[in-house]
């Protein structure tokens, strides 16, 4: 019986959590309702209220998915090595782009700025352990050099969501690595 219960309830959540992102698409959440969540997913208020406390508390627990997963994918690789950059990028290009729909939305417009605040810093504190920033640079000055190249790697999957994935994830990875490797003076 707990197993159905589990299964309904993820359900619930699911449902709940794409009715927000398809919402999310067409105006900022300050002036969407739960009334309005509650109808796109086919449920009544008093369903919404026993999963989240409000419109907030479901944006943030969507957020905090997101960022976990994130945060798993780059702990799992050696900064030490090349190599692995490529590889980590690449992996982490290929969940955005499954998960494109909630990624495209919180990065938008519409998107909740403290969460690109967040993704941001996380990319920073695993982005100066990289070779790429931390055997190129002088200490006083890696952590700007990782900030510019996270800013500018945001922005490009940014812009590759917004343009509907037009390139994989493998040729974005490349691009991404070979401009925080060597800068626009790589194509010319």
């Amino acid at each position: 019986m707990s197993v159905k219960l589990d299964r309904r309830k993820k359900y619930t959540r699911m449902l709940l959590k794409e009715s927000l992102m398809k919402l999310m698409q067409e105006k900022p959440l300050s002036n969407i309702t739960i009334k309005e969540i509650c109808d796109l997913a086919d449920i009544n208020r008093s369903t919404f209220y026993s999963h989240y406390t409000d419109l907030y508390d479901l944006l943030y627990q969507i957020e905090d998915e997101i960022i976990k997963d994130l945060s798993e994918a780059l702990s799992s690789y050696n900064y030490t090595k090349d190599e692995e950059a490529l590889q980590m990028t690449e992996n982490l290009l290929v969940y955005i782009a499954n998960n494109r729909e909630s990624c495209q939305t919180l990065f938008s417009e519409y998107g909740d700025p403290s969460f690109q605040k967040k993704v941001m810093m996380l990319a920073h504190d695993h982005v100066i352990k990289t070779p790429l920033v931390g055997k190129h640079t002088k200490p006083d000055i890696s952590e700007y050099v990782s900030l510019y190249i996270v800013n500018g790697s945001i922005h490009i999957v940014q812009s590759w969501l917004k343009n509907g994935l037009k390139q994989s994830p493998k040729e974005m990875a490349e691009l991404i690595i070979k401009l925080g490797n060597r800068g626009l003076s790589s194509f010319q």
